[in-house]
């Protein structure tokens, strides 16, 4: 699969997580949805988190997943509400 629809296929993959959990995916689930092994599916998420791509950022000496604009993955103050259901937390 091209570099370029690895990324775009990776943004859907965890926002759809996002929004069904509330939550991120982890780096073997991103992996497996993309029929890639798990260095391959670190390897695109870095890219997609890259300075010059989109704004997310990973817990600190991790591969997990902190933030995804507008989600966080952490609960904090931010809490979002969307038709009386509360799972979901913003930067």
């Amino acid at each position: 699969m091209p570099e370029a629809s690895n990324l775009n296929k990776l943004f859907h993959i965890i926002i759809e997580s996002f929004i069904a959990t509330g939550q991120a995916p982890n780096h073997k689930e991103i992996a497996d949805e993309l029929g890639l092994s798990g260095p391959e599916g670190r390897k695109v998420l870095c890219k997609l988190f890259s300075p010059l791509s989109f704004p997310g950022w990973f817990e600190p000496k991790t591969d997990t997943i902190a933030s995804f604009a507008p989600f966080s993955n952490s609960s904090n103050n931010h809490k979002l509400t969307i038709e009386n259901e509360q799972k979901w937390f913003g930067q």
